[in-house]
């Protein structure tokens, strides 16, 4: 029999969420997934040396104030990382808009025309990637400005059935509802123990694909933030999952027969929900674990962010000296 791993590849379209080239090239994922944790993470790391020297050189020549300069080496960086990417997987790459701009729709939509050109510049078309947005209702507006212009979008940070709705109405192209921490603070919150079955991050995107499928959204549901393998096979079937690579060799080396969970044919019927932004933003409020989640996570990856962007003004600190 098959790994759980091949059997997966035959009823969803497997994700790496990574930078690490070595491990992307050895799983052979259909797409990528990076966010400033990844790219920090990635250009740490000696396969990334000559892009990190190469960026820093070309900021010495960038005219403009330092912090700016800073800030474009770093998106440089990111770029160096999804195009090293892009050149192994056969899909997708998802580049994040810097998540400081998580309640600016228009500087959101800017930062992606910018991702976009950068790309282009080293000869990869915006068919090959995906803009990621935070599931916020200025980076939903965004998406739904961009998806007009041919540029494709991943929501991610998607806690509630309010970012899923609000998505599919401003037609993005995929969104990325996270599972590990809807568990993470639930387990906090109530000290339970949780199946895969019960798991509230599964329970989440199981409600998300079921309404999807039965309103006739064509936005790809990606579940994310996997803590365990549990988590993934109970989500089997799952139009797209994106997975890290140790939860990959884990299912790589799994026995067994792997059930399907989820079919795009099989769904209960659930009737559309009317939503505007005064509906997102209460029923949002109204779910706490979202609410906190949400915040959590955009803090958490202007951390990085701007970690990046420390070690890249150092760098150009030295390269001046």
């Amino acid at each position: 029999m098959t790994s759980k791993l091949e059997q997966l590849r035959s009823m969803t379209t497997v994700v790496a969420d990574t930078g690490d080239i070595e491990a992307v090239a050895r799983l052979k994922p259909v797409d990528c997934t990076t966010n400033p944790s990844i790219v920090l993470k990635a250009i740490g790391s000696p396969i990334f040396a000559d892009q990190f020297k190469e960026a820093v050189a070309w900021g010495k020549s960038r005219n403009g104030g330092s912090d700016a300069v800073v800030a474009a080496v770093a998106d440089r960086l990111a770029i160096s990382v999804g195009a090293a990417l892009a050149a192994i997987v056969p899909g997708r790459v998802s580049t994040e808009v810097d998540a400081d701009l998580s309640f600016d729709t228009e500087a959101s939509i800017a930062k992606a025309h910018a991702i976009i050109a950068a790309y282009k510049e080293r000869g990869i078309e915006r068919d090959r990637i995906l803009i990621k947005l935070a599931s916020t209702w200025e980076g939903i507006k965004a998406a739904e400005v961009l998806q007009t212009e041919g540029i494709d979008c991943n929501l991610t940070l998607l806690f509630s059935h309010a970012q899923a709705v609000a998505c599919a109405d401003a037609k993005a192209f995929l969104i990325s509802p996270f599972v590990g921490r809807i568990l993470d603070w639930h387990k906090k919150a109530t000290g339970q123990e949780y199946t895969a079955e019960t798991d509230p991050g599964v329970v989440s995107v199981r409600s998300i694909y079921n309404y999807y499928k039965a309103n006739g959204i064509s936005t790809i549901v990606m579940g994310a933030s996997f803590r365990n393998v549990g988590e993934i096979e109970a989500l089997a079937g799952c139009d797209r999952l994106t997975i890290a690579p140790n939860l990959l060799d884990e299912l790589d080396k799994a026995e067994g027969k792997l059930e399907r969970k989820l079919s795009p044919e099989k769904f209960e019927p659930v009737k559309p929900i009317a939503m505007d932004e005064k509906t997102f933003r209460w029923m949002l409020n109204e779910d706490q674990m979202a609410t906190e989640k949400l915040s959590d996570g955009i803090r958490l990856f202007a951390k990085d962010l701007h970690a990046l962007r420390d070690l890249v003004a150092k760098e150009l600190q030295l390269a001046a000296a």
